[in-house]
């Protein structure tokens, strides 16, 4: 089968042609920090880093189809469990190595406005970030909208010094991009909390448990994408690792120090939810505590007419009081007289 060559005789791979949808959203070829004009086709532009001195090409895609991510995978040389990986974007925060290309997995997350918490009200929305990091390439594979990385690379290429550092100053770019988004929603999540703090212990509110609940599944799924993500960074801030250069690894202990935070609050969260969720708890119980010795306080005030009927009810011939004149009026007053001196004991005893 013939294949066609590029100029330095690697195997160009042509895009997808027809109506499928393209997952390539840009690709640049840096030189020295420098974007170079034009429009890149991938396979091009990485023959043209390969060419140049302090190169680099960084390709953007956002939820590729397999049959581009393949094509993409045979121009640059990853392997394919990773390709795997990033086309089904289930993966948790980790750090893989594949011979010279890194492979970093981050998941992204972002706030979702909301009027009012409910039982069904989605807080946080996630997705995933793809990083494949070469000597002379960098590839970016967004699932989701969680967190745009335009914004990311036009950050970049405004600072030219940090670019000339290669594909791991893009790497760090985009992890501090996906770190900065969780404290935000750290902060937003604590303005939630308070108000869900808030409602509970108000007496006139609901507190209804299924709003804590509904709280406690989106702080799990915040959990899962903040707490993995801390071994992928200290490795690469780790002395041992050569990968990295050295200046680039200052950026990502910043970005370790920010992750940290993030983890701290995220803990902090998920202990107040429960003292929130267990405060609920107690109160459901004192409350029924409450309307059960009310229900038994009204019972007892019946049984006095029940007790008192129920032997005037007998029909036995020889009886006292059958035949006094005023005896039935006097039996209704003693009911009442016994039945208002046992609400008033009541109620000073705080049963009614």
């Amino acid at each position: 089968m013939s294949r066609i060559l590029n100029a330095d005789g690697s195997p160009r791979i042509p895009a997808p042609a027809g109506p499928e949808r393209s997952g390539v959203v840009d690709c640049g070829l840096y030189v020295d920090g420098k974007r170079q004009p034009g429009q890149w086709h991938y396979a091009d532009a990485l023959s043209a880093a390969r060419r140049e001195r302090n190169a680099f090409v960084w390709l953007g895609l956002h939820e590729p189809e397999l049959a581009e991510m393949t094509a993409i995978a045979e121009t640059y040389g990853l392997h394919e469990l990773a390709v795997e990986d990033a086309v089904k974007a289930q993966q948790r925060p980790k750090l893989e190595r594949f011979g010279d290309v890194s492979f970093l997995v981050l998941r992204t997350a972002r706030y979702c406005e909301h009027a009012e918490l409910t039982e069904n009200s989605e807080v946080v929305e996630t997705g995933q970030v793809m990083l494949f990091i070469g000597p002379n390439f960098l590839i970016s594979v967004r699932h989701g909208d969680a967190c745009r990385l335009a914004p990311v690379r036009a950050d970049l290429e405004a600072r030219r010094e940090l670019l000339e550092h290669g594909p791991w100053a893009v790497a760090y770019a985009v992890t501090d991009r996906v770190v900065d988004l969780y404290l935000e929603v750290a902060d937003q999540l604590e303005d939630d909390l308070d108000v869900l703090e808030a409602d509970v212990f108000d007496r006139q509110g609901s507190g209804r448990i299924q709003r804590i609940y509904q709280m406690k599944r989106e702080l799990v799924e915040f959990k899962r994408a903040v707490m993995p993500l801390q071994r992928p960074l200290l490795t690469l801030t780790a002395q041992v690792n050569r990968e990295v250069p050295q200046e680039v690894q200052r950026y990502f202990r910043d970005v370790l120090d920010h992750l940290s935070r993030t983890v701290e609050q995220v803990n902090s969260y998920d202990d107040l939810l429960n003292s929130i969720l267990q405060a609920r708890l107690a109160q459901v119980t004192v409350d029924q505590n409450n309307d059960m010795r009310k229900i038994a306080a009204w019972a007892a005030i019946a049984a006095v007419w029940t007790a008192i009927a129920g032997i005037y009810g007998m029909n036995f011939e020889n009886m006292p009081e059958l035949r006094m004149t005023y005896g039935y009026p006097v039996v209704l007053a003693l009911m009442l007289a016994i039945s208002l001196a046992l609400y008033r004991w009541f109620r000073r005893n705080g049963w009614l």
